[in-house]
């Protein structure tokens, strides 16, 4: 019997909108350097579980990098009461 390999990829973070809103409301209530090493940490642990689910290095970064991107866009549309787009 041969063992059966899959790529393991995960659903795209940037599209998990509750937690990218928590995240973005988050760090708005924080000072800028706190809010900075709130956005890292919560990285590192979507980046640990990734990691430990088996996802390929560089889908991992593609990953964070969107995450990362929506949390920032999600902070300025809170910050400029700006209507989310779909």
């Amino acid at each position: 019997m041969t063992a059966v390999t899959a790529a393991v990829i995960p659903f795209p973070l940037a599209r998990r909108l509750h937690l990218i809103q928590r995240q973005a409301e988050y760090a708005l209530c924080l000072r800028p350097e706190k809010a900075e090493q709130h956005i890292q940490r919560q990285l590192q642990c979507q980046a640990d579980a990734l990691v430990r689910r088996g996802v390929a290095p560089d889908l991992i970064q593609r990953e964070l990098a969107g995450m990362e991107t929506a949390i920032r866009a999600a902070m300025w549309r809170l910050t400029f009461d700006m209507p989310e787009q779909a």
